[in-house]
């Protein structure tokens, strides 16, 4: 069977075990509260992201507009429930500045794929995956975004490059996937939410969507019930 075919199948076992319209980031989703929310997330549940988002709402503080409008120290005891809240909230003003620099938050994710991407990463505080989160739910651009869930994932099926890194992993799912904005993001998602209830660091594999396909799984002797 192909890579792609692979690739296919397992995201059909996940779309039939998940609630994709459960994510927190859909096709009307606000573009700026994908930003916003691709920020907070770094190194926390989304469910603290939610909290401080709703603390920021409530201050009237919920726009990178308003975010610089703020001190630092103000907005970071606004993002206190995402953690790290002053490196968060010099991470999100960093964003706010770049935005403005480059004529609103439209204008900036309306630039080419690669510039925007370029210049995401030249920005305080944002990596690649901070970066095609951006790109792929705000933009709308076709960038598989790789995080620890999915490379764990792949691991254990027996799939992936033979190298590591980010732009390795990336590569691998774009030559093997067409380009699709809507099944990157679903595939992406769904991931994420299978990382969080069934492969995790200890895996929960009776019961798992994809258990029949799972070397990983069909041989543990030692796994979470």
């Amino acid at each position: 069977m192909s890579v792609r075919r692979k690739l296919t199948d397992i995201l059909a076992r996940l779309d039939a075990a998940y609630d994709f319209d459960g994510w927190h980031w859909q096709p009307d989703t606000s573009p700026e509260y994908i930003c916003i929310g691709a920020i907070l997330v770094q190194h926390t549940a989304w469910e603290n992201v939610e909290r401080a988002i709703e603390r920021l709402r409530e201050a009237g503080a919920c726009s990178l507009e308003a975010a610089l409008r703020r001190s630092e120290e103000e907005l970071a005891g606004l993002l206190r429930p995402a953690g790290m809240p002053l490196t968060k909230a010099r991470r999100l003003r960093a964003l706010a500045l770049l935005a403005e620099a480059c004529g609103g938050l439209d204008r900036l994710l309306a630039l080419p794929r690669d510039e925007l991407r370029e210049r995401l990463l030249a920005t305080h505080g944002i990596g690649p995956e901070t970066a095609d989160a951006i790109l792929l739910y705000a933009a709308g651009h076709p960038v598989f975004e790789i995080d620890a869930y999915t490379v764990r994932l792949f691991r254990r099926l027996g799939l992936g490059p033979e190298r590591d890194g980010y732009a390795v992993w990336q590569r691998w799912f774009e030559e093997a996937l067409p380009p699709d904005t809507s099944t990157y993001r679903r595939y992406h998602a769904l991931i994420v939410l299978h990382g969080k209830q069934a492969c995790r660091s200890r895996p929960r594999c009776p019961g798992c969507c994809l258990l029949e396909i799972c070397p990983t799984g069909r041989g543990a002797k030692n796994v979470s019930p």
